[in-house]
């Protein structure tokens, strides 16, 4: 398992990709690979098998406890410590300051957003397609967190060449930031662009202080043997992205 290297000692981030030596085969080849979603449509014996192998590689670094969400593409976020929840979450943020409670967040486009402090006692995960950035994901889950974040890593995602939106769109957040224009090239048609989320999640988490930003090189529509693309195929799995404190 690789982890994201400089970050505060005891800290293990990281994403998971299609390929893992322990996946279980596919009748649908849409979905093979390491798909750890229930909502695609997989076996679901099968996902809770890769979600369990999961949580036995993270154990041998102290992990216990791992939460899972319904995403919605929401502004929705919860923080998790010692409570136990019998009904799934519902939103697209999670905060934790409990060591060896590992936050999930699934992805196949969209961009994960990973968040810690300094000392490495407090983290977060967030799901930020370009809804749930526009509709402020990442200024809710700092706010959520106590101590706040002056680090964050960003997961694959969608890259800029291969992402046209309409103009609505980067309407929505120009008139939210409007130096965001930068993020937006003009596309083929008036009325389309193609926006970049790494550079506007770059701008919002500058905005709030983040000192360190990680990550955000990457592409899951053009990696197709490395990452899950719903617009390379809609019908398709989700890797999921995860931090926790050892």
């Amino acid at each position: 398992m690789n982890f994201v290297q400089g970050l505060p000692l005891g800290v293990y981030v990281g994403q998971t990709t299609i390929q893992h030596a322990d996946a279980l085969p596919s009748a649908n080849p849409d979905l093979a690979g390491f798909n750890l979603a229930l909502h695609v449509n997989d076996d679901p014996e099968r996902v809770q098998q890769h979600r369990m192998i999961l949580l036995n590689e993270f154990a041998e670094y102290g992990v216990n406890k791992i939460t899972w969400m319904t995403q919605t593409h929401s502004t929705i976020c919860h923080t998790v410590n010692e409570q136990m929840t019998f009904e799934a979450l519902i939103g697209d943020g999670l905060v934790t300051q409990t060591k060896g409670h590992a936050l999930m967040m699934m992805t196949a486009d969209c961009l994960p957003v990973v968040l810690g402090n300094r000392d490495g006692t407090e983290i977060a995960n967030l799901h930020a397609g370009w809804r749930g950035l526009a509709g402020g994901i990442i200024e809710n889950t700092i706010e959520a967190m106590q101590s706040g974040a002056t680090w964050a890593w960003l997961g694959a995602a969608i890259s800029q060449p291969c992402f046209e939106v309409g103009i609505e769109v980067k309407k929505t957040f120009c008139e939210k930031y409007p130096e965001l224009d930068m993020a937006f090239e003009q596309g083929k048609q008036d009325d389309k662009f193609y926006a970049d989320l790494y550079a506007i999640a770059r701008y919002i988490l500058e905005q709030h202080g983040i000192e360190l930003i990680l990550g955000g090189d990457q592409c899951s529509y053009r990696q197709q043997y490395e990452y899950y693309s719903y617009r390379r195929n809609a019908k398709t799995g989700r890797m999921a992205t995860f931090v926790f404190m050892q």
